[in-house]
């Protein structure tokens, strides 16, 4: 894959940002360049380069700057700067909890934030269904449609529609970052058109935090999960060429659980979940209404 010069404009702009994270750092302690030149072991005019933004640098150059300056590298790297010290003193307070008492100051923040209510009261006017592919959420969704009333909508299908090609053909032109982006415009579009809707979103959304907070923001969100060997057998009944050789095979279940283990705790955050392991699409749609008759 050849460095286009978008590419290069963007490296050069994290790494005039970087500059100036490392140069307001070093500030904020009363640091002279001279000073954290040799406590991070870099040679001054080296670090001058990397102040002005002046070339790429090194995992472990980062690290060194990041120890001599007493902060973590991704705060060399993020942007959070832009928020205010609020934030920066926020994050720090999130890092020494527990993940229970995360959990908890989650739900209140959302709680406080009003971004919660619409699903704690009354019948939730958007929905979402979640999980890996063979979970069911393209079979369950027409019936929930029809049971509810509401349209059904499936976001990977309107991406390629908004694309104007195949998702495959998409994602071997733009890439994993493209899709998530244009994915992310379709979501804010079906939020601007539908004020009552059911969609089926891909397995990957819950990765990109800005996108999934969006949909747990914005609908009532149930996973729809199963057994890896169910999920598996499912894909294995679409006949998808890419599972059409036994070495094909073995990789994708490799893949389904691998996704699985890393996406587990994403999924759980959603409002509501249904193991369709063991039940028909009819089944599991008696159970997504059962699930939004206790929302009411």
């Amino acid at each position: 894959m050849t460095v286009t010069d978008h590419d290069e404009q963007g490296i050069q702009s994290l790494c005039l940002r970087l500059g100036q994270r490392v140069r307001r750092k070093r500030a904020a302690r009363a640091m002279t360049m001279k000073q954290l030149a040799a406590e991070s072991d870099i040679s001054l005019p080296y670090l001058s380069r990397v102040e002005k933004g002046d070339g790429n640098v090194s995992i472990s150059v980062l690290q060194r700057l990041a120890r001599a300056l007493n902060v973590s590298m991704d705060s060399l790297l993020s942007d959070q700067d832009e928020y205010g010290v609020d934030y920066a003193l926020i994050v720090e307070l999130l890092k020494r909890q527990t993940p229970d008492s995360l959990r908890e100051i989650r739900s209140h923040l959302v709680e406080s934030l009003g971004q919660g209510k619409a699903h704690c009261t009354g019948a939730p006017h958007r929905i979402a269904l979640i999980g890996l592919r063979g979970a069911g959420k393209s079979s369950t969704g027409p019936l929930l449609s029809h049971a509810l009333g509401m349209p059904f909508v499936e976001l990977n299908a309107l991406v390629a529609e908004r694309a104007g090609m195949a998702l495959s053909e998409f994602f071997s032109i733009y890439g994993q970052s493209g899709f998530r982006r244009l994915e992310r415009d379709c979501l804010e579009q079906v939020i601007a058109h539908y004020p009552q809707v059911i969609i089926a979103t891909g397995g990957g959304i819950v990765a990109e935090p800005a996108t999934y907070e969006l949909l747990l923001h914005s609908f009532f969100v149930c996973w729809l999960h199963a057994t890896p060997e169910v999920h598996f057998q499912r894909v294995m009944k679409q006949h998808d060429a890419r599972i059409a050789t036994p070495a094909l095979r073995d990789e994708a279940m490799a893949n389904i659980l691998a996704s699985l283990e890393a996406r587990c705790k994403l999924y759980a955050l959603a409002h509501a979940q249904v193991d369709t392991t063991h039940l028909t699409t009819e089944q599991v749609a008696k159970q997504m209404l059962i699930q939004l008759q206790r929302t009411r």
